[in-house]
């Protein structure tokens, strides 16, 4: 059967496009443990690091999306958001440069395989839930998806764990079914298209790609503040 061409199945020998998203997930970790050593190497003192560097580089880069992300917590789940901040963190800057490679020609993002994104999905499904069973206590966590009425709380009971277990299956379709829509819309244009047209849903490529992350940190977010924020059921 016919598939694009890769640079990663032209480069190393066993990649196949059923496991080519293993192949490019392991670039992106390993260009992002780089990128954070090379940021880590250019910190300076408390004192240099309050006036920011006029030109664009990867600690701007990297101190604006820590910045907006925070932000975007913050508003969400309040002043603790900083104690989950580190994984979302890492979530939303792995996801991004992970859909950004499917916008270079002949890479392939691993974030269009569903496996990857339900390796995510269930990291964050495991974690919230993790939290509001530290938080409350076991008993008082699964009881808050009974609700106050008792002759209902059967009924409650199963819709919060269907809806708690479609989570992850959710998470992780959405951010499959947009890329892997955006990549077939780039490549049918660029066939058909190959000069100037291409650029214009390249950029728009850009612009799905940062959505995505966001989308998917928003949400993971929301579900960690409904677990942890006991006072709120």
């Amino acid at each position: 059967m016919h598939h694009e061409f890769t640079w990663l199945e032209w480069l190393f020998e066993g990649v196949t496009p059923k496991n080519i998203h293993v192949y490019s997930a392991l670039i992106v970790a390993f260009f992002l443990i780089g990128a954070a050593l090379l940021y880590k190497r250019s910190l300076k003192s408390a004192e240099a690091e309050l006036v920011p560097s006029p030109r664009l580089s990867l600690k701007n880069l990297f101190q604006v999306t820590v910045e907006n992300v925070l932000s975007l917590m913050e508003g969400i789940i309040g002043p603790d958001a900083r104690r989950y901040f580190p994984l979302m963190g890492g979530l939303f800057i792995y996801i991004f440069v992970n859909n950004m490679l499917g916008s270079i020609p002949g890479f392939s993002s691993a974030t269009t395989n569903v496996n990857t994104n339900l390796a995510c999905a269930l990291t964050v499904f495991v974690y919230y839930n993790y939290l509001g069973i530290r938080k409350q206590g076991v008993v008082n966590y699964f009881k808050h998806f009974m609700g106050p009425v008792w002759w209902i709380a059967p009924l409650l009971l199963a819709i919060e764990l269907i809806s708690h277990i479609v989570r992850p299956v959710t998470l992780s379709i959405r951010l499959f079914a947009n890329l892997t829509g955006d990549h077939i819309v780039l490549g049918i244009f660029s066939d058909l298209v190959p000069l100037i047209l291409p650029i214009v849903f390249m950029a728009f490529g850009i612009f799905i790609s940062f959505i995505q992350a966001f989308v998917f940190v928003l949400l993971s977010s929301v579900y960690i503040g409904l677990a942890v924020a006991h006072e709120e059921h």
